[in-house]
């Protein structure tokens, strides 16, 4: 059978000393007073209750770290899965050359060849030939981007564009280079 038992608080004191730094006090008899055992049962309570602090402050910190590693669990799966989706996009059949920023349509046929087509289902109409599986936008990093999820990749890139021109603003050079002119004054002419 296994007791729980909490841990012993120790309380340390401070060491008596009549002649600290070979000095004697003047009244050696008020500072180093006996303690009294209720003071001893408060400074125990004290440091115990300092020791569940330090624990729960530890404990707290350790389950946001914890958090943070399931998120970039969760980060790391999300990229080995569009890793997975775009390395298959590649391999699918296409009579095209691909170029970044263009919308391709993939098809199934009958034989199981996946394959791109410039066309989309609308523009087939009743006659598409074969079973629809979704619209992508080759973006020019080479990934794939689902055709539903385009326009929030636009609106992210514009957000990372508008901020990566306000940092170009704030830390622009307008001192002179070799030749004497400033940066300014040459887009100004």
């Amino acid at each position: 059978m296994s007791m729980n038992l909490s841990p012993v608080t120790t309380v340390s004191l401070v060491e008596t000393n009549k002649n600290p730094s070979g000095v004697a006090l003047v009244h050696s008899d008020r500072t180093n007073v006996a303690a009294d055992p209720t003071d001893l049962v408060e400074l125990a309570k004290v440091v115990q209750k300092g020791d569940q602090f330090v624990r729960a402050n530890a404990g707290n910190k350790l389950m946001v770290i914890a958090d943070q590693i399931r998120y970039l669990q969760q980060q790391a799966q999300k990229v080995l899965e569009d890793a997975k989706r775009d390395a298959d996009l590649h391999h699918a059949a296409c009579n095209v050359v691909k170029k970044p920023g263009t919308m391709y349509y993939l098809y199934l046929r009958p034989s199981g060849q996946r394959y791109f087509s410039l066309l989309s289902p609308l523009e087939w109409g009743k006659s598409c030939p074969h079973e629809f599986l979704g619209a992508y936008h080759l973006e020019h990093d080479m990934s794939w981007t689902p055709a539903k999820e385009v326009e929030k990749r636009r609106n992210d890139f514009a957000a990372i564009d508008k901020l990566l021109n306000a940092q170009t603003a704030l830390t622009y050079d307008t001192r002179p280079n070799f030749d004497g002119l400033t940066r300014e004054s040459i887009k100004e002419s």
